[in-house]
Order: structure tokens, then sequence, then C-alpha cells
């Protein structure tokens, strides 16, 4: 029997790595971040260089129980009872054992890859072949250079099918890959527009996915999209689909709308198939006819196929973190439920410190593989590492198990209903809640009532897209620069605590914020990050000292009124940083003013000034640039005079989100990242792909009405149609943040793709769509902005700058974040 248990020798003649052991381990978990880490004792921690320098992370590793460690340096902390091993390249070991790994099982492995819908063919093929496989995949969408490796690693003797995805974002990538994923079978998804800035043209990006290819004994793939490079499928073996050539292995003809499914129609082996589809989108149908081809071409009867896809199930991509009753928070997961998936939301659930209880309500796992007991025991341990406060167990096979569990607080019921029942008596009050059920549970009806009802328009905050630019912007320092993170005024719209909670836990070095009120609002949310208050209220100062916020002091009366508090409350050496104005002129000490500045600095005890900055007026704008430059010449001389003074050095910091970039030799000791980190900079051009758009404002239908061209809409009659036509009322309007600047034609949204003109003025709660030439119905999805939608382009329409449309989306909107 093969085991994934590995002596710490073996593993390193694996990799070929130098050093000593000193302490004879064996090695079942591969760990590449030190905040999460599960199974210390058998844990080998690779020290990845990336964006970060996982080298710096070793000790907090060390610290949570690892001994055995892969670097390419060696530590200078004294670890007396830790291995390392030492390797040129830390990612190139990682690999390395994978592939090791990965040789040693015989079993069928179906490699995914394409532009979209990888994710969600990876998990439809499960759903399908579940029944007659024990499958092993990739947990939610690890198909990185990082992921495949992890995903690799969980191969043991029980699968007897693999089914891995793999993703690429330039050259060179997929060859890393394929000797990892070694496939059998191959998948090739939608080829779309994803990472094309990675590629020289379309044509590289596909020849670069091919490779995952190479050793595979069959490839399932769109006929339309290889066209062009028959000479170049490394794959003798192909089956093909296509819905415009009929040469196709499966050659779907036909479609029909049946009661918001889609019924397909297709000649196969020269009869007539037929295939349900319990979706209408465009891309699931897509993806579901990739699975109907694999399926087809791993020899199962039309039939089969048929009826097995008729049962798909919609796979939830990301978890949804919502505000919930009882002034709880509420991740909602409540579609799948599994090990893998269990792990990564509950680190998610621990990343959230605004409340101080973490509650887990799970329900019973299917289709794990493992013996029951077996299971359970693994998930109560999981639990018990991650330190839930109360645990919630929902199912038959955790009701026989509860004596595994040793939260706090544990309940068990037999069914959904059972809970709903009881959810009442559970008193739900400041906690965080994690939902995480397997889909025929309907844990969607729990998530339903412990979220805060809300009207229909809703503003999505996806928490990768904010992560990605975070790592965008860090890429683009120097070493040793730490990052500011602006979160004043809402985090611009975006959230207080949930954007927090994630800034700090991939480790950003301060906040600012506006004022003292928001500063306590973070510190009430658990958040123990140093936060710089921008514009401290001498009335608040008793605030500003017991949450321990750190004031900016930009005048000698600001700064003489927090001395004498100093003084009279006893504060000695308290944190302050100094604003000097280079040009702004908003705030700040003039130059005439720095050296009786440094007089009254160079004999004060009360204050340690923590940093000195100041604000570049246009760092974005080229135009600009000699006026930039002299502005970080001024600061500089005003620094240079105020360390001088002190005696000491200070942190130093004067670029924003545009100077970053643009002026990287003004980075100094920190930057302070505002704008960007929310998707949006005046100097990275927009079709780069660096920036996400972390933002989605939508809304719905409430009525659609005809109109006559002769009648009037909205008030004031300043609406008309140009002919007769449609109307359509939305659920957003001024008091919404939708500003009346948008009335009357200015604003469009997008309706069913279409982007259509505003209509009439802009009404508190509503305003109204031209629809006249598509198809609406009450209730259809309204996007307002996206990613396809900016909010660069309705900034333009109404002549302002992105930061209002996006921090003028009222409070009232409510606001659900997303992580995939």
């Amino acid at each position: 029997m093969l085991s994934n248990h590995y002596p710490i020798k073996d593993i390193q003649r694996i990799i070929g790595a130098a050093g000593t052991i000193i302490n004879e381990s064996t090695i079942s978990t591969l760990l590449t971040d030190s905040r999460r880490i599960s199974n210390a004792s058998e844990g080998l921690f690779f020290a990845l260089s990336g964006r970060r320098n996982g080298h710096e992370f070793i000790a907090e590793a060390y610290a949570a129980g690892v001994r055995n460690f892969v670097v390419k340096q060696q530590t200078e902390i004294k670890m007396p009872e830790a291995n390392f091993l030492l390797v040129d390249d830390v990612l190139g070991a990682l690999q390395k054992l994978a592939a090791y790994h990965r040789s040693r099982y015989k079993l069928d492995v179906i490699g995914i890859t394409g532009s979209n819908g990888k994710t969600i063919v990876k998990e439809w093929l499960y759903q399908l072949l579940c029944v007659d496989k024990h499958i092993v995949r990739n947990p939610k969408s690890y198909n990185s250079q990082i992921g495949v490796p992890l995903s690799v690693w969980q191969i043991s003797d029980k699968d007897n099918l693999g089914i891995f995805e793999a993703g690429i974002s330039t050259t060179s990538e997929m060859e890393k890959l394929e000797p990892i994923i070694k496939p059998t079978i191959g998948v090739l998804t939608h080829i779309g527009s994803a990472h094309d800035e990675g590629f020289k043209d379309r044509s590289e990006k596909v020849l670069e996915k091919l490779k995952l290819f190479t050793h595979c004994k069959l490839l399932i793939h769109n006929y339309d999209q290889l066209i062009d490079y028959k000479k170049d499928i490394p794959v003798k073996n192909c089956f093909s689909w296509s819905q415009n050539f009929n040469q196709a292995d499966l050659y779907v003809f036909a479609e029909t709308v049946i009661s918001r499914n889609y019924y397909l129609r297709a000649k196969y082996k020269g009869k007539e198939i037929e295939c349900l589809i319990p979706f209408m989108d465009e891309a699931s149908i897509e993806n579901a006819i990739v699975c109907w081809a694999t399926m087809l071409a791993l020899d199962y009867s039309p039939e089969e196929a048929d009826k097995r896809i008729e049962r798909l199930s919609p796979v939830s991509m990301r978890l949804e973190l919502k505000n919930g009753i009882n002034d709880c928070s509420v991740i909602d997961d409540s579609y799948n439920s599994d090990v893998q998936s269990l792990e990564i939301a509950l680190n998610f659930l621990n990343q959230q410190n605004q409340h101080p209880v973490r509650t887990l309500i799970l329900s019973d796992i299917f289709q794990s593989g493992l013996q029951q007991d077996v299971l359970y025991r693994q998930v109560a341990n999981m639990i018990s590492l991650k330190k839930i406060d109360k645990f919630i167990g929902v199912g038959e096979a955790l009701m026989a198990r509860q004596d595994y569990f040793d939260s706090p607080q544990k309940y068990f019921f037999e069914d959904t209903q059972a809970l709903l029942l009881q959810l009442n008596t559970l008193n739900f009050d400041h906690e965080t809640i994690l939902i995480k059920g397997s889909r025929s549970f309907e844990f969607e009806r729990i998530s339903q009532a412990l979220t805060l009802k809300a009207h229909e328009t809703v503003m999505e905050i996806s928490l990768n897209a904010l992560l990605n630019n975070l790592n965008f912007y860090k890429s683009k320092l120097k070493p040793g620069v730490k990052i500011m993170a602006m979160v004043k005024a809402f985090s611009y719209g975006s959230g207080t605590f949930e954007v927090a909670n994630i800034l700090q836990y991939n480790k950003v070095d301060y906040l600012a914020v506006a004022y003292i009120d928001e500063g306590v609002a973070l510190r009430n949310s658990g958040i123990d990050l140093p936060v710089m208050v921008l514009n401290p209220e001498v009335s608040a100062f008793d605030k500003l000292i017991e949450y321990n916020l750190e004031p900016e002091i930009f005048s000698f009366n600001l700064l003489d009124e927090f001395v004498k508090y100093a003084q009279t409350n006893s504060l000695n050496s308290y944190p302050v940083h100094l604003k000097i104005d280079t040009g702004m002129h908003r705030l700040g000490f003039e130059d005439f003013e720095i050296e009786t500045l440094c007089d009254l600095l160079e004999v004060n005890r009360y204050i340690k000034v923590k940093s000195v900055f100041s604000h570049l007026v246009a760092s974005d704008a080229a135009e600009h640039d000699e006026f930039t430059k002299k502005q970080i010449k001024n600061f500089k001389r005003a620094y240079t005079q105020i360390e001088e003074a002190l005696g000491y050095k200070v942190i130093k910091h004067i670029a924003n989100t545009s100077g970053i970039t643009r002026f990287p030799s003004a980075q100094y000791d920190m930057v302070r990242l505002g704008i960007g980190l929310y998707g949006i900079d005046a100097a990275i051009p927009a079709n780069s792909g660096a920036l996400q758009p972390i933002a989605t404002l939508k809304t719905s239908v409430s009525q659609v009405k005809k109109v006559p061209k002769t009648d009037t809409i909205g008030y004031n009659r300043n609406g008309k149609l140009s002919a007769d036509g449609k109307i359509a009322t939305v659920r957003i309007g001024y008091a919404d943040g939708y500003l009346r600047a948008f009335g009357n034609g200015v604003g469009k949204m997008l309706v069913r793709g279409n982007l259509v003109p505003t209509v009439g003025n802009i009404s508190m709660d509503m305003c109204t769509l031209d629809v006249s030439n598509i198809d609406v119905r009450e209730g259809d999805e309204v996007i307002v902005f996206n990613h396809e939608h900016g909010i660069e382009e309705l900034a333009k329409q109404i002549g302002t700058i992105p930061y209002e449309i996006l921090t003028n989306v009222s409070q009232r909107v409510k606001r659900v974040y997303f992580y995939e």
C-alpha cells in the first residue's frame, strides 16, 4: 500500500536538498502560509519568495509547531529542533516533490485547462463521475504554480480518478504543471481573453495551454477553437464537439428553452441524441456541453449522460460575507461541503475579528471516500485547531458522533428543519457565523433566517480582487518598504472591518482613517494594526488614547493642544505623525515653519514622532511631473531637518497610489495605498489587467411599462421617449448614491447585457430606464457598475472622479463580500 507519509530524509533526496537532518520526522502535510498551519508536527513549510518572502515567516511557523522547512537561505534565528532543507529554488522543490508523489500512482487523471470554465467543469465532472469513481481534485480553484502541487499532494491509495485544473498567466508555466498533474485525459474549456496580457497573441496562449496534454491518451475539445491548430494538438485520439461544424464527434445542432432548462439535440455516432441542461446562461451551457462530450468520450451511454447532466447543481465558487441579525456577521458557504473546502472556509472565518465568538454550522459531509469515524475525527480535530467557540452539527452522522467535538458550546440536530425550529433558542449575538452545508441540506434557509433583510440594491465587494490589487502594489515596492492602507470614508464606500480584516490578515503595516470614530470602529472590530488618524479632533483625544490611535499633527495649534493633553494625562513618547505641506496647501507645516517645529520637537518628551509625511498633488499626471519632483525635493529637505533635530530616524512617506509606480524613488520607508486598492489608478491603463475593480453595484427591475412618445416620465415631466416604447423602473435613486446628475439620458445601466439610458429625473428611491429595444421582465438584474461598465465611465458621464462615485454609495445599500 502506498502512503503519503514521507520520512524527511526521503524528501531531502527527492528534491535534491542540502542540509543536515537533526530531527527524524515524517511528513504528510505541505505548508506555504504561516497563517494557515495544520498538522504542524507532520508539516513541511516551503519558504516561498514571491510578493512576500516566506523566509520572513519561518519564526511564525516554528512558533506554531512546524519543525521542517525548505529554504533558499539559512535563517539566523536559533531554532534548535528544526530541520532546514536548502535548495536553490523553493517553488521548484515543491513542484518536484508533488511530481514525484504523482508518479507513484497509476490512476487516470483528467487535466483541465482553458481561459474560462475550468473550475465549473472540474466540479461538474466530479458531480457526474463520483457515483462510479473515488475522485481527488483541486480544492476550489487551486490551479496555480503553487495550488496545483498542493492539490496533487492529496492523491492517495483510495483514489482511482484525479481531476485537476491548471491555470497559467504567461509562457513557460504549463511545462512545469504538466509533469505534476501528468494527465491521461485532457479537457480544453473555453478559450477567451483572460490573461491575454501575458502572451504576445492568442495563438501563443493556445499553444502554451496545449502543453498540458503532451502525454494524454485522449483530448476533449471544442472543434471550432482548434481548427487552426490541428497540427499542434499533441494527442492522436481526440473527441470534439461543436455547435457549428457537423464534422465534430458531438454536433449540437438544435437548442430550445423548456421550463427554464436548456434542451439540446445533437448528432453522435450517426444518431440523434438529446440532453437537458438545468441552466440558462451561455457560459453554463458551454460548460455543460464540455461535460456532456467528456462523458460520451469516456464511453457513458447518451441516456446515462443525459440523466446525470439533468441533475447537475450550480457550483458555489465563493464565500459570501453578509450582515446578520443581532450584530452578527454571516459567512454563507451553504452549497457545498467537503473536507478541503471546509478548511478554506474555516481559514476565512479565522480572518474575521469583528466579533468575540466564532460559530460554525455544519452539515454531514457526503462522498468523502473516508470511513465515517475517520472523517469526523478529522473534522473535529480541524474545528478544535481553529478554536471554534460554538459548533452546530446537522445530520445523523454528526449527531451520532457528538462526543468527538470539544467546542465550548455545541448543539446537534437531526436535520435542517429541526435546527430552524430551535434557531431562536441558540441566542446568536455578536458572532461570526460560518454556514457550511451539503446542498441536500438546503442550508440557504438557515442563511436567510440569520441574514439581515435589505432591499434589492446591493454592492458586491470581491475580496479576491482587493487582494490582487494589494499584491500588485506589493510587487512594485522596493525591499523593506511598508504599506499604509487607506480605509477612510468606509474604505472608499467598500466597508470597514470587512476590508480591514483582510488587510490585517495579509500583513499591511498601517491603516489610516480620516476621523477618530472611524478608528474606534476598527478597534471594536478586532483590528490591532497601528492606525493613523488624519484629522483628529481635540474634543475626542480621550477616545484616541483609549483606543491606541495615532494622530496626524499638521499645525502648531494642534501640536500645542495634544502636548497639553499629554502633560495633563501623564503621557510620555506618544506616537504622532507630522504632516508637511509641500504644495497641496490643505493641511501641514509649511517650509518656513519647519525650523520652529524642530525647536519645539527638540525639547518635547511627551510625544514621539513615528513618521513624517506629505501628500503628492498630481502624481498620476505626467504634465505635472516637474511639480511632483519639486514636492519630493521639498519633502526631503523638511524630513532631513526634522530627523536632525530629533536625533533619531523616522518613517518617511509621500508616495500615494499613483506615486508608487510612477515615482519609485519616492517610496522611502512607506507608501500610502488608497484608491488603487479598490481597483482604480489613473496611472495604470485600464486594459492592462494589473488591477481588478472590486465593486459591483446592482439592483433590479420593479416594473415594466409601455409608454407612448407623447407622455412624460418622472418628476417635472422632464422625461420623454423619442418613439412609443417601454420603460423599466429600477430600485435605485439618489438616496442610494445614484446622483440626480445621471438623469435624463446622462447615465446608463446594463440590462441583460445591453447598455440602456436613464429617462427622466432620478428620484430618491428609484429611477427609470429606456428599455424599448430589449426584452425585460420584472425582477431582472440591473448592473449600475461592474468590471464591464466601470466606475471611471460613470465618473465621466457626470464630470466627476471615481472617488466620488464609490464613496457616494449610501449605507442603506447592503454590502455583500465575496471570497473565492
